[in-house]
């Protein structure tokens, strides 16, 4: 079975997001979304509340699978058997970034990067950048699926 991992914060998840996720699960027979945990930040959604949000939007995808991890990326990796990390890349600044943390993933476990680019509609797009304009009051609603705006929109008004 050919399995790859797609990994982030997603805080929340975006079209491009969605968009990487549906590609490599055409790709690969079982892809794995792996919601990063960091303790050190506070995002706008609990890991819990991301991971409900990714099943919902990628529930037409039988082949994808939403968990949590903390720690490195390759011992997810390690403890699942997937050789490959599925990576979005919306501009050279993202590929300097993610070179070194591919080359660094590769030389640790020998597991594999696969860099993506980016749809042109979403080259711009960053969870955080959604959250910014959001929280000001912006029309998100062509940058988030639907479940995604409506959670968002909730959770704006309770600030």
């Amino acid at each position: 079975m050919r399995r790859a991992v797609c990994p982030g914060s997603f805080d929340p998840i975006t079209n491009g997001h969605l968009d990487i996720i549906a590609r490599a699960s055409r790709l690969y027979d079982e892809v794995y979304v792996a919601v990063m945990i960091n303790k050190s930040k506070k995002g706008l959604f609990e890991i819990e509340e991301r991971i409900e949000l990714i099943r919902e939007v990628t529930s037409d995808y039988a082949n994808v699978r939403v968990e949590a991890f903390h720690g490195l990326l390759v011992d997810f990796c390690k403890q699942r058997d997937i050789p490959a990390i599925v990576k979005g890349l919306r501009a050279v600044s993202d590929f300097d970034y993610e070179l070194q943390m591919a080359q660094m993933n590769n030389g640790l476990t020998g597991v594999e990067t696969l860099f993506v680019p980016t749809n042109p509609t979403y080259s711009f797009l960053s969870s955080s950048l959604v959250k910014e304009v959001a929280a000001w009051g912006g029309d998100v609603s062509h940058l988030v699926p639907a479940e995604v705006l409506e959670a968002l929109n909730k959770r704006l008004a309770k600030d």
